[in-house]
């Protein structure tokens, strides 16, 4: 396993970039620690998979250097960067054996037969393949092709990393949390350095120790899933992560008081932006209170999802949501407050840190 660092890397499609609005990543300057799991996640577009691209050698990027271990990898191949990589849609061979799609990277590289037979009978019985390790690749599922695809990455034990691009999108669900699963067991028991690629905050929550969520060709933060939650550093990682997603409502900030329309907010701590900075107060749906006090509320719709209720209105002609816990009930002339531990204030989008 490698540490991996990305030295000022930014990349653009086109031959001759100008403005940032050129470059698929804008920019991107940060280290994933050897024998970490990452998870890179983001909506369709936001450069996730040219990231890892760039990682795996598929991708030179137009600017700055990859790392190995401190040695500049840049310009070497896939191979000799010794990468293994899991693609969204199966890539095996249709003609040949499940037992043998896994043993085949290991043959290319030399290994005796005997060491081949151990590491290939291992990895089909945690993918769940042994009992169809003689059958024909053709007539599997696309989910039991991708099963092989995730045994090929798992195979080798000499990689540096283990790169995932949205490996379970042809997963049936159930499927998926099996295999997540799995990932996750085969990462404590073997230390791999691994980052994957997943467009679901679920897959990332789940998968990962850290997770760098990425927006229009940048990373906005880089955090545990409770730091994501508790503390969206940029507005986009409120609203990404989470469902529903963090309520977020432009705001006038006077020292530690948020003023919205006519009512007022206090606030756990003063926010002072840049001059001419547009301020918003985001609060998540976890963290809103609906009950007789407080800023009055319009009730558009109620969602019952069994543990919980979803409450959905404006205040001051801006939309909120709210989680009111199963077995509570709503006022007639509803109002709402936020718990202090879940409000943020953010100017241009980016998190503000509160002064005592």
């Amino acid at each position: 396993m490698a540490r991996i660092d990305l030295d000022h890397i930014r990349h653009s499609y086109l031959a001759n970039p100008l403005t940032d609005d050129d470059f698929a990543l804008k920019e991107v300057h940060h280290g994933f620690a050897e024998g970490g799991a990452y998870a890179l996640l983001g909506p369709s577009g936001c450069g996730k998979t040219s990231l890892l691209n760039i990682i795996s050698g598929l991708v030179q990027p137009s600017r700055g250097r990859i790392l190995f271990d401190g040695t500049d990898v840049t310009h070497m191949s896939t191979e000799r960067r010794n990468i293994a990589q899991v693609f969204q849609f199966p890539v095996i061979y249709d003609t040949m054996s499940v037992y043998d799609n896994l043993a085949f990277p290991l043959r290319n590289r030399g290994v005796p037969e005997a060491d081949i037979s151990r590491r290939v009978n291992e990895t089909l019985e945690i993918i769940g393949l042994a009992e169809r390790a003689r059958n024909r690749a053709r007539g599997l599922t696309a989910d039991l092709k991708q099963k092989i695809s995730l045994g090929r990455g798992l195979v080798r034990s000499d990689v540096n990393a283990i790169l995932f691009d949205e490996p379970l999108t042809v997963i049936d669900p159930h499927m998926k949390w099996q295999l997540r699963s799995q990932l996750k067991e085969l990462h404590k028991r073997f230390g791999y350095t691994m980052v994957y690629v997943t467009h679901d905050q679920t897959e990332a929550l789940t998968f990962a120790d850290t997770v760098v969520v990425m927006f229009e060709g940048q990373i906005v933060q880089i955090g545990t899933p409770a730091e994501l939650f508790e503390r969206p550093s940029h507005t986009f990682v409120g609203y990404f992560i989470g469902s529903p997603g963090m309520n977020v409502l432009p705001v006038t900030l006077d020292g530690a008081v948020a003023r919205l329309g006519s009512r007022s907010i206090d606030l756990p701590g003063a926010a002072i932006p840049a001059a001419g900075a547009k301020t918003e107060l985001g609060v998540r749906p976890e963290y809103v209170r609906i009950g007789a006090s407080g800023l009055p509320m319009q009730v558009r719709a109620v969602e019952d999802i069994g543990r919980h209720k979803i409450v959905r209105g404006s205040i001051e002609g801006c939309e909120l949501a709210a989680i009111v816990p199963e077995g509570e009930g709503i006022p007639a002339d509803p109002h709402v407050s936020f718990d202090p531990r879940g409000i943020n204030i953010y100017a241009d989008s980016w998190r503000l840190e509160p002064r005592a």
